[in-house]
């Protein structure tokens, strides 16, 4: 018996310098006790993956790139008609594609178109995002937004980043930390950037004037967005493809933003919006009729904001817009 528990209790020692041993040496049980060595990876092998996807990245080329745009494209018009709750997969999917291509370009000729698609791309699926009440994951998009501007040195794509995640800011309650990115977003275009750009980053600037409680500037700069607006129908931004704005697209958002003041104007502006409104912008004419509720409201007409509303819900309900549904809800209460 003593014997035994003497045996054992050299056993117990010698597992433990075995252990130690092997800690130290950095070398298997198998090969302590005079075992085959085990056999150590191929230095090479993951310098030969790394190879492989930087010469893939390397071979993206224009036709390539392009997909990615028409990929992206295909995202935004199903967006724009059935809305974002459906698209989550598929834009993560369309984001990581595009983000794998560009962390293995190496040279700036192969880096900056894919950074271009990728910046494009991320304020799509910021935006959905918003719309989808996900604004953790809008802000870590815009980030990623503005970090691809950055890469692509593409300052329209960058203050347009910065101007929507502004919309964050505002809807998180910090109206006036999103004005200064909103202004911010301008000092980046300086003396450059497209004027149907322009007029949008103002609009945007009215918006989160009339949110922080600045009439006086909000007015001017509306007036800046009506003088920056290019003529015509057309609202389409050849440089900036996620700009869709023309003089009707910014009459309703005029009409927002003066009903968010209780201006008289605001609903005479939103009814002229509603009546060349793109019937394919199913979320845009569910918050056109959010606009028109309120701005009813505003002037205690409860009935007009309640036909209003149902249409808004109605809208909303189809797109599975989240934040329509929260502002139709609010506005609701106040009825």
């Amino acid at each position: 018996m003593y014997v035994s528990e003497w045996e054992n209790g050299k056993r117990t020692i010698s597992d433990r310098y075995a252990a130690i041993l092997r800690q130290l040496l950095g070398i298997t049980d198998t090969e302590l006790r005079g075992g085959p060595p085990a056999i150590a990876p191929s230095m090479a092998d993951g310098y030969d993956d790394l190879l492989s996807r930087i010469d893939s990245a390397h071979g993206v080329g224009e036709s390539m790139v392009k997909t990615f745009n028409d990929q992206t494209e295909l995202l935004r018009t199903m967006d724009r008609q059935m809305g974002a709750a459906g698209l989550v997969d598929q834009m993560t999917g369309h984001l990581a594609a595009l983000e794998d291509a560009l962390n293995f370009a190496v040279l700036p000729s192969a880096r900056r178109p894919v950074a271009l698609a990728l910046a494009g791309a991320s304020t799509l699926a910021a935006w959905q995002a918003i719309d989808s009440g996900a604004v953790e994951r809008a802000w870590k998009h815009y980030e990623l937004a503005k970090r691809a501007a950055r890469d692509a040195e593409a300052p329209m794509y960058l203050a347009h980043a910065m101007g929507e995640q502004a919309y964050v800011l505002c809807e998180a309650g910090r109206p006036s930390l999103g004005l200064e990115l909103v202004r911010d977003a301008q000092r980046v275009l300086g003396q450059g950037g497209s004027p149907r750009l322009w007029a949008w980053l103002y609009a945007a600037e009215a918006e989160l004037c009339a949110h922080a409680g600045m009439p006086d500037d909000c007015r001017r700069a509306l007036d800046a967005a009506a003088a920056s607006i290019p003529s015509g129908s057309e609202d389409r931004d050849p440089d900036m493809l996620s700009i869709f704005l023309n003089g009707g697209h910014l009459a309703r958002w005029r009409g927002n933003v003066l009903g968010l003041m209780g201006d008289a104007d605001a609903v005479t502006s939103l009814y002229g919006a509603l009546e060349v409104v793109d019937p394919t912008f199913v979320r845009a004419q569910a918050g056109l009729h959010t606009d028109l509720a309120q701005a009813h409201l505003a002037r205690a007409e409860y009935d007009d904001a309640r036909t209003n509303l149902r249409k808004a819900r109605l809208l909303a309900s189809r797109t599975g817009s989240v934040r329509q549904r929260r502002r139709v809800d609010r506005l609701s209460e106040r009825l």
